[in-house]
């Protein structure tokens, strides 16, 4: 990715931390996303914004990604130590 691309992902991944800890080190109550694979990250991202697969808000936040943002997200959170 290309510098710019990475500080995207980067803020972007930054929004999740309210609930999911900060580079997705959860520290309870929400699953952590730090260390996750990337094919059950975009499965999951998918789902929610599909509303295969509910939520109390991930259906709906999951709407505000496109799909080149989820792929970034995944490999983002799949690079971080759990």
């Amino acid at each position: 990715a290309s510098a710019r691309g990475s500080s995207h992902i980067r803020l972007l991944a930054s929004n999740c931390a309210n609930c999911h800890g900060t580079d997705g080190r959860s520290q309870g109550g929400m699953p952590g996303l730090a260390g996750m694979s990337k094919p059950l990250f975009v499965q999951l991202m998918q789902d929610f914004k599909s509303g295969k697969r509910t939520a109390t808000i991930m259906h709906q936040l999951s709407k505000g990604y496109t799909d080149a943002e989820i792929e970034g997200l995944a490999a983002y959170f799949s690079s971080q130590k759990n």
